[in-house]
């Protein structure tokens, strides 16, 4: 990976809740065909910080598209430079079918008038096999797995560069979770880079390639995920016992 061009760049950035600092000078890098995941405690500031990168919260410091500065970011600047968020509660429309989610999703390739969504919808089914069983389904019926994988396959309907995922393991099975992120994995094959937040450090560590651990707003250690797999102070703090008897 380090041969690819580096995709997303923050630098020193922060983010302020009033006076309280939630994010303290983060650098934080995520090249092309990459995929970096952000793990640490809950209240460490990794959704703050995802947030901030997508531009949903103002913030300070720097931020860098293939080496281009996006000035005040927005989530309006971030999606037309193809960066996608799926948020921890996924937020899709439950009275609608699994098919139009999808469709939504691809709004804004139409409006740009691009007209390739039914190739973009046969993709995601091929992806997660499930949906496409499921699409004339409401979304409101699906199980949390399958809403889960409606999450991403909606965000992938832009063709984004940059996929960020929020927490995509929350209160799903570790059956679930293993073939969530094993989905996730193979988006490198599609030329999507992930930036992924997650508090089950084991699960994120397993798929990514790089990692960055948030502890109280800031970055306090990171480096190849396999190597932090093995780091004494990764399997103390963040992989329990069992880790620690593997290791």
């Amino acid at each position: 990976m380090s041969g690819n061009a580096t995709l997303l760049e923050l630098r020193e950035l922060c983010v302020s809740y009033g006076e309280v600092e939630a994010v303290h000078r983060v650098n934080l890098t995520v090249k092309q065909g990459e995929i970096v995941t952000v793990i640490g405690p809950n209240g460490a500031g990794k959704t703050t910080l995802l947030s901030a990168a997508m531009g949903l919260l103002p913030s300070r410091g720097e931020l860098l598209l293939s080496g281009e500065r996006i000035a005040r970011p927005t989530v309006e600047k971030m999606v037309a430079q193809g960066v996608a968020l799926v948020p921890e509660k996924r937020e899709l429309f439950s009275e609608m079918s699994v098919e139009d989610n999808l469709l939504l999703g691809g709004f804004s390739r139409w409006r740009r008038g691009q007209r390739d969504q039914k190739a973009r919808m046969q993709e995601v089914f091929e992806l997660f096999p499930r949906l496409h069983e499921r699409r004339a389904q409401m979304s409101g019926t699906l199980s949390g797995g399958e809403r889960q994988m409606l999450a991403i396959g909606r965000a992938l309907m832009a063709r984004p560069r940059l996929l960020m995922l929020d927490e995509p393991s929350l209160g799903l099975a570790p059956l679930i979770v293993r073939e969530v992120l094993r989905i996730v994995a193979s988006l490198r094959q599609l030329g999507v880079s992930v930036l992924l937040v997650e508090q089950n450090a084991r699960a994120a560590l397993q798929v990514a390639d790089r990692a960055y651990v948030l502890e109280m707003g800031a970055v306090a250690l990171s480096g190849d995920a396999q190597e932090l797999m093995h780091d004494r102070r990764i399997i103390d703090t963040y992989l329990g016992l069992g880790a620690k008897k593997a290791a």
